[in-house]
């Protein structure tokens, strides 16, 4: 091999590697079925923690799952942004702490979120390799935990959904309007998972219902039989729910709209 064919070699290498995150990434969504629900509610299975609605910690300093209120919401700073500042787990390797940079990435370009390193705040996100997915509902105050367990969690639709409850939004499918775009099977549920589909007094931010959105659970979702659907689109059955490659177009409006960010891009990611 000639020395310029061998640079060349060595170039297209070093590229490769540098950049890994974004096609792998894509990759792994592309190639991975199973639906963002599945994924969770089977992570979840091994914790300890009473979680509502799958993945929602029990809140402890409020009475009802809600938040909309300044009192949950992340605070925003002279300059616009919303400063969030978070820890990771040193559990967690070089490879999927860039996934979960990876994820976070996608608030910071298209709304006035920033996730910023903790140094000596007293509100921040503890992200840990707990055994689940789960977060708690808006800001609670102090150590808040956002568990992403590496066996099953790290998934940058799930990074993203786990994240979006933390700011305060809740699942699409428990939405104060829901029953006009879904069909709840009462049947098929399980009546001790029934309460997890109990509607919420929502603020839906003058948005309509997105089935596309990070926040929706799959048709089958706490389901006690497998291929019997729990959750049913309206009025065409066939509309596609429960994804988990990213943020919707209007999960990024509503984050926006949610935090009173200024002249951002809804871009969504692909």
């Amino acid at each position: 091999m000639t020395p310029s064919a061998s640079l060349l070699l060595l170039l297209l290498l070093g590229l490769s590697q540098a950049l890994p995150l974004e096609d792998e990434a894509g990759q792994e969504e592309e190639d991975d079925t199973v639906d963002i629900t599945t994924r969770i509610l089977t992570s979840n299975n091994g914790t300890d923690e009473f979680l509502l609605e799958g993945d929602l910690l029990a809140p402890k300093t409020r009475n009802a799952m809600t938040c909309w209120s300044q009192s949950c919401q992340w605070k925003k700073g002279s300059n616009g942004l919303v400063t969030i500042p978070f820890t990771v787990s040193s559990e967690f390797t070089s490879w999927e702490r860039q996934k979960i940079d990876y994820a976070m990435n996608a608030f910071q370009s298209r709304t006035c979120l920033r996730f910023v390193p903790r140094q000596d705040q007293y509100d921040y996100i503890s992200i840990e390799n707990k055994a689940g997915c789960y977060s708690s509902l808006g800001r609670t105050g102090g150590r808040q935990v956002l568990s992403l367990n590496r066996q099953g969690c790290l998934y940058n639709g799930i990074i993203q959904h786990e994240i979006n409850h933390a700011l305060g939004f809740q699942h699409e499918q428990t939405r104060s309007d829901r029953d006009s775009h879904v069909r709840i099977n009462w049947q098929n549920i399980n009546p001790q998972m029934a309460y997890n589909f109990y509607r919420q007094a929502t603020n839906n931010l003058n948005t309509p219902y997105d089935y596309t959105s990070i926040m929706h659970y799959g048709k089958t979702a706490f389901s006690i039989q497998w291929g019997k659907d729990s959750i049913t689109p309206i009025p065409n059955p066939n509309v596609q729910i429960g994804q988990r490659q990213g943020m919707s177009y209007w999960d990024i409006v509503r984050i926006n709209a949610l935090y009173g960010c200024q002249n951002i891009s809804t871009k969504c990611s692909k």
